[in-house]
C-alpha cells in the first residue's frame, strides 16, 4: 500500500493551541512528508485564514461553555460534497463530539475504515456544563463514549492510564497505545535565553505549560510554590499560558501572599515556547486530567527534570530519579521533592541527562510509523471481510 488519502476530523486544530491540535499538527506533517494526502475538517475559527489549502471549515458558533473552542453547525451538505470528491482511504477523527459525529457517519455511508484517537479524559471537563448536575454530565460522558469508541474500527490512545479509562468505560475494541511524538525544538542557548527573558543568574524558575484551567489542578501548584518560597529565596515559579481560569489564578496567589515571585507570562506563539523551556530550571506540572501531557515531554526536549502530579497520563512519562519525580497531589510533598531536585546538583544533573534520553525515542516520526501500522491493518481487515462478504453472497 503506497500514497494513502487520509481525512482527518476534529474540534480542535491549530490556531486552537492544546496538546490535541499540536499532536494533530505533527502527525499531518510527517505523513504529508511521506507523501501521503492528508486533509483537514474543522470548525471555522473566527477571523483566522488558514494557509494550508486542505483544511476544510465548517460553519461554527461559539458557546458560553466553551469560549474560542467553535462547535461545528450543520448544514453540512456543502462538506460532504468536498468530501466525495477525494474518494478517501480512511476517516481519522480526534474527538468524539461534533467533528468526530461527523466521521463517523461519512465514514459508514462511504463504506470506509475509520480510526479514532482517544486524547481526553472527558468527564474531568464536566464543569464546564454548569447548567445541568455534574453527576449527570459525567454519566452522559460516559454513555457516550462508550458509544463512539465502540462504534469505529480501531482506537488509538498516547498512554495507558488512558486506555485504561477506556477500559472502565466499557471500550472493547482493539486499542493501541501510540505516545504523541515530540517534534524536536530549536537548539537555544540557556544562557542566551535567559538573558533574553530577563533572568539573573542566580533565580531558578519553576516553570508550568499550560493553559490556566480549574481542570488543571493550579491551586496544588501554587501551595506548593508557596511553601517552597518559604524554604528558598531564589525560586520564581513562571506560568506560560492563558484561559477562563487565570482571575481565579491571580486571586489564588494574592491570597497566598506570593505575588511577587510569580508571573503570569500569558499566551506565547507555539514557535516561542521553547525559549522557556530553554531558560527555566524545573518543569512543574500540578494536572490530573491529562491523556499525556505533552508539555512534559517538551520540557525534557530542553534537559528539564520534571516534577509531576500523579493522576491522568501526565506522569505516566516520568520515572522517579532517573527524568523527574511523580508525587502524591499533596503540596508538601510537591514542595519537598521540588527542594530536593534544586538543592542537589548530582542529583539534578542526573535527571537533566535522563530527561534528554528519555525522549530520544519519542520523535514524530516513529508515532507517524505507529499510526500507519494502525491505518495499514484497519483497511486490510476492511478488505478482508468484503472479500469474505463477496464469496458468502455468491
Amino acid at each position: 500500500m503506497d500514497r494513502l488519502r487520509v481525512a482527518i476530523f476534529s474540534d480542535s486544530v491549530l490556531p486552537i493551541l492544546n496538546g490535541v491540535s499540536i499532536s494533530i499538527d505533527s502527525l499531518v506533517t510527517e505523513m504529508r512528508n511521506r507523501g501521503h494526502s492528508v486533509h483537514i475538517f474543522a470548525p471555522r475559527i473566527p477571523g483566522h485564514k488558514d494557509s494550508d489549502p486542505n483544511t476544510y471549515r465548517f460553519r461554527s458558533v461559539e458557546t458560553p461553555f466553551a469560549e474560542a473552542y467553535p462547535i461545528a453547525i450543520p448544514p453540512f451538505y456543502r462538506m460532504l460534497l468536498k468530501f466525495r470528491r477525494h474518494e478517501f482511504d480512511i476517516v481519522h477523527t480526534h474527538s468524539p463530539f461534533v467533528m468526530g459525529m461527523v466521521g463517523l457517519r461519512w465514514a459508514e455511508s462511504h463504506g470506509l475504515p475509520i480510526v479514532s484517537t482517544y486524547h481526553t479524559l472527558y468527564d474531568r471537563y464536566a464543569h464546564y456544563m454548569k447548567w445541568f448536575p455534574r453527576r449527570y454530565v459525567r454519566f452522559r460522558i460516559a454513555k457516550h463514549t462508550n458509544f463512539y469508541y465502540n462504534s469505529v474500527d480501531h482506537v488509538i490512545t498516547p498512554t495507558e492510564a488512558s486506555l485504561k479509562w477506556l477500559r472502565r468505560h466499557s471500550v472493547h475494541k482493539d486499542v493501541t497505545v501510540i505516545p504523541t511524538g515530540t517534534p524536536r525544538g530549536p537548539m537555544i542557548d540557556r544562557s542566551e535565553a535567559r538573558r533574553a527573558l530577563g533572568i539573573s543568574p542566580d533565580l531558578r524558575v519553576m516553570l508550568y505549560v499550560g493553559r490556566l484551567a480549574r481542570e488543571k489542578n493550579l491551586e496544588t501548584l501554587f501551595e506548593m510554590a508557596a511553601i517552597a518560597f518559604q524554604k528558598d529565596s531564589s525560586l520564581r515559579l513562571w506560568l506560560v499560558g492563558d484561559g477562563q481560569f487565570r482571575g481565579e489564578c491571580l486571586s489564588m496567589v494574592r491570597r497566598l501572599g506570593i505575588g511577587d515571585r510569580v508571573r503570569f507570562v500569558g499566551f506565547v506563539p507555539r514557535a516561542e515556547v521553547d525559549q522557556y523551556y530553554a531558560a527555566a530550571d524545573l518543569f512543574v506540572f500540578s494536572s490530573i486530567t491529562e491523556t499525556q501531557g505533552l508539555v512534559v515531554q517538551e520540557a525534557m526536549m530542553y534537559g528539564l527534570p520534571a516534577v509531576a502530579v500523579i493522576g491522568g497520563g501526565a506522569s505516566s512519562g516520568i520515572t522517579d530519579g532517573a527524568n523527574g519525580f511523580a508525587v502524591k497531589n499533596d503540596p508538601q510533598d510537591f514542595a519537598g521533592t521540588v527542594r530536593r531536585i534544586l538543592r542537589d546538583e548530582a542529583l539534578y544533573a542526573r535527571l537533566s541527562e535522563g530527561a534528554l534520553r528519555s525522549v530520544r525515542n519519542s520523535g514524530v516520526a516513529d508515532m507517524c510509523e505507529r499510526v500507519l501500522a494502525v491505518y495499514r491493518g484497519v483497511i486490510h481487515e476492511r478488505e478482508q471481510r468484503a472479500d469474505t462478504e463477496h464469496f458468502a453472497w455468491i
